[in-house]
């Protein structure tokens, strides 16, 4: 393969006609799973390296698009799946043994597994990039006109990636991923018509935010508190808290304009900032190059994170795949740990109905597949809810392996009559998620030793009962003390008690070690699910 050198106008038009080759070979999402086709999975985190750097144990979160090897159940599925570092055999077994009716062998036949063998902090893709060699052997291994490439997100490496392959890229454009930022969502939602927070624009230093947070609360004297964003943080970690109550006294009504903006430039200082190692220094060192805004803060006594999850085909059809609620932690409960399927049916197809929408402006603007958009909630009494729209996902967030685990290990459907996910024979099925089981006593176990614990206590996936718990991020464990899981049951309180089962086993497999660490680290994780329910 030679590897040649285009210009940024002609890399954008060739990615552009590989993109359209997925339309001539798309009928629909279930024809399209179960064709013949080589899969190239990129699971390449290309965000900002320092934003990344905030999640303990980054470095293995390539592992969370595994979810993807249960697409080998299709005996005519090819698969590739390149990682920074090679994974650990146990790992690819645990998830190949998953496989209902598939010889193990059949399945490892069709999967090839390459590494760039490179754990510095660039973004695989990059990586990739930078082996020509390793290149070359991607190439020879698809067949091209068969093939497509799937990816945690889409930047300008995994768009140079696809056009140096020859393989169309199932995900927006990286040119279009300017409606997954902050200030891009914002626009989508005026555009869509759907409620959102008052906010302001986007800006690059620290002065232009203090007016511009200025002028918020103006438009919103009874503000008590707003949201500082950096443009493209991701799962809340980007986030700060700025409280307006000790400078009540430059309120609108009270204190001039330049008074408010001297006041709030003090306070940018005092923030709660959500990512612990966080501070005003670090954070205003990223607006330059990443920007920022501020977003009323929404209040409320009682308050849930919902979330919808949609993709567009590239036949521009809008399909809503799943709610949940998500479950936050943090100072200030902005930190996303895991999550629980379905949303509550109060307000499940409301969340269907703006995830169409905003789906369908996407669509208008060219973007494809996956998109999430997430919510606040606020309980307004007799089954109310006041829904504001907080921001869109463009990637595979912390809610796309764990509903595609269920889907394809079940071969389910998602009902959009319902909200509710049925099994092929009609069993709804609901599941607990998280990526966040971390404690420091579960440090030194080997993905070996959590295989033997799985099997000792019967902890895995029946695919009888279609019940039971997948893991992920299993080679976070051993460092880290960290762990990724998904509980499936037939009932929301099934999928907690299974849930639960794990982690009182973990705990008595590694009661030799230090107890004194709760799960999440130093977040609590919400054990009722009636909270939710």
């Amino acid at each position: 393969m030679a590897i040649e050198n285009i210009s940024e106008l002609e890399q954008i038009e060739k990615f552009r006609n590989l993109q359209l080759t997925l339309r001539d070979r798309w009928k629909t999402s279930e024809l399209f799973d179960n064709s013949e086709a080589d899969i190239l999975i990129i699971p390449s985190l290309s965000i900002d390296q320092g934003e990344l750097q905030k999640i303990e144990g980054c470095e293995h979160y390539e592992e969370r698009l595994l979810f993807s090897l249960i697409r080998l159940q299709n005996p005519q599925t090819r698969l590739i799946y390149v990682t920074s570092v090679p994974l650990h055999p146990s790992i690819i077994d645990y998830y190949l043994q998953l496989l209902p009716g598939i010889p193990f062998s059949h399945a490892r036949n069709r999967l090839l597994l390459l590494s760039t063998y490179d754990s510095s902090l660039k973004p695989l893709s990059q990586k990739i990039l930078e082996r020509p060699r390793l290149l070359e052997r991607i190439h020879q291994a698809l067949r091209l006109d068969k093939s497509f490439m799937i990816c945690y997100n889409s930047t300008q490496w995994e768009g140079e990636l696809s056009v140096k392959l020859g393989v169309p890229l199932y995900a927006a454009a990286p040119d279009l991923q300017i409606w997954g930022t902050k200030s891009g969502s914002r626009q989508i939602f005026a555009e869509s018509g759907i409620p959102y927070p008052d906010g302001t624009e986007k800006v690059w230093n620290h002065t232009d935010l203090a007016e511009a947070t200025s002028d918020l609360w103006e438009r919103q004297p009874t503000l008590k508190r707003v949201v500082v964003k950096l443009n493209e943080g991701i799962s809340g970690e980007g986030n700060a808290l700025l409280d307006f109550r000790p400078i009540e006294n430059v309120a609108p009504g009270k204190g001039t304009r330049a008074e408010r903006v001297a006041a709030i430039s003090d306070r940018f200082s005092t923030m709660r900032f959500q990512a612990k190692q966080e501070n005003w220094d670090s954070f205003s060192g990223k607006m330059p190059e990443l920007g920022a805004l501020a977003e009323a803060f929404v209040e409320g006594e009682i308050k849930r994170s919902p979330s919808v999850q949609g993709r567009i085909t590239p036949n521009g059809e809008v399909e809503i795949l799943s709610t949940h609620d998500q479950i936050l932690g943090g100072p200030d409960g902005q930190i996303y740990l895991g999550c629980r399927f379905p949303a509550d049916e109060s307000y499940r197809l409301q969340l269907q109905q703006l995830g169409l929408q905003v789906g369908r402006k996407l669509a208008e603007k060219g973007t494809l597949e996956r998109f999430g958009l997430d919510f606040i909630a606020v309980d307004k009494g007799n089954g109310e809810w006041d829904i504001q729209a907080i921001e869109i996902n463009l990637r595979k967030g912390g809610t796309t392996h764990p509903f595609m685990t269920l889907k394809l290990l079940t071969n389910g459907r998602y009902d959009l009559s319902t909200g509710l996910f049925y099994t092929q024979q009609g069993r709804p099925k609901y599941y607990i998620a998280t990526d966040n089981l971390q404690k420091e006593r579960y440090q030194g176990l080997l993905p070996n030793n959590l295989m033997d614990i799985i099997a000792e206590h019967r902890l895995h996936f029946d695919s009888g009962s279609e019940t039971g718990t997948v893991f992920h991020l299993i080679g976070c464990l051993s460092q880290f003390g960290k762990l990724g899981l998904t509980s499936i049951g037939d009932s929301p309180q099934q999928a907690q008690d299974i849930y639960n089962k794990v982690i009182k086993v973990l705990d008595e497999e590694t009661r030799s070690n230090n107890q004194n660490f709760s799960a999440f680290s130093d977040y609590s994780f919400p054990v009722a699910w009636d909270e939710y329910s």
